[in-house]
C-alpha cells in the first residue's frame, strides 16, 4: 500500500520554502517532518527543497536528486549543524541479492534503483562536504521506537 499526504506544520517559522506544500511519500516521512517540526532544537528544515546534480551510472546522463530533508540543528554545545537526510528502508541499503538461477526483473530492477541511489548518495556526499554538513541515511531502525 502507497502512502502519501500533505503535511501542516505547527510551526511554520522553521519551515524553509513552501510550507503550504510538504509533501510526504511514506509514514516514515511524514514522522521525520513531525520530529523536524516538533523539536525545538531543529532551527529550520525543509523538504525536498534542495536540488543535487548527479550523473546517473545507469543512463550516463546528468539529473538532479531532491533529498528528502534538509536541517540545521542546534547542539548540546550551542554549535549549529547542518544535514542532508534520507529516508530509506534498510533493505534498500545494500546491494540485491543475485538469484542463483537467470536473472529475474524483480533483481533487474533492484539492481537498477541501488545504483541510481547510489549515485545519488555520492552526490549528496560530496555537497555536504563542501559546504561542512553532513549526509544520513535514516531506516525504521532510527524510524520506530
Amino acid at each position: 500500500m502507497a502512502y502519501k499526504g500533505i503535511y501542516i506544520p505547527k510551526n511554520r517559522k522553521k519551515y524553509r520554502g513552501n510550507s503550504s506544500n510538504i509533501v510526504w511519500r511514506s509514514l516514515w516521512e511524514r514522522r521525520f517532518m513531525r520530529w523536524c517540526d516538533e523539536n525545538p532544537n531543529v532551527i529550520t528544515w525543509s523538504s525536498e527543497e534542495l536540488s543535487i546534480p548527479y550523473l546517473c551510472p545507469t543512463d550516463r546522463r546528468n539529473h538532479r536528486y531532491f533529498p528528502d530533508f534538509y536541517m540545521k540543528v542546534k547542539t548540546k554545545t550551542n554549535k549549529y549543524e547542518e544535514y542532508i537526510i534520507e529516508v530509506k528502508p534498510k533493505k534498500q541499503l545494500k546491494p540485491p541479492k543475485k538469484p542463483k538461477s537467470k536473472k529475474t526483473k524483480g533483481y533487474m530492477y533492484e539492481s537498477f534503483h541501488y545504483m541510481k541511489n547510489t549515485a545519488k548518495w555520492d552526490a549528496a556526499k560530496r555537497f555536504c562536504k563542501k559546504r561542512n554538513w553532513t549526509f544520513k541515511i535514516i531506516t525504521e531502525d532510527q524510524l520506530l521506537p
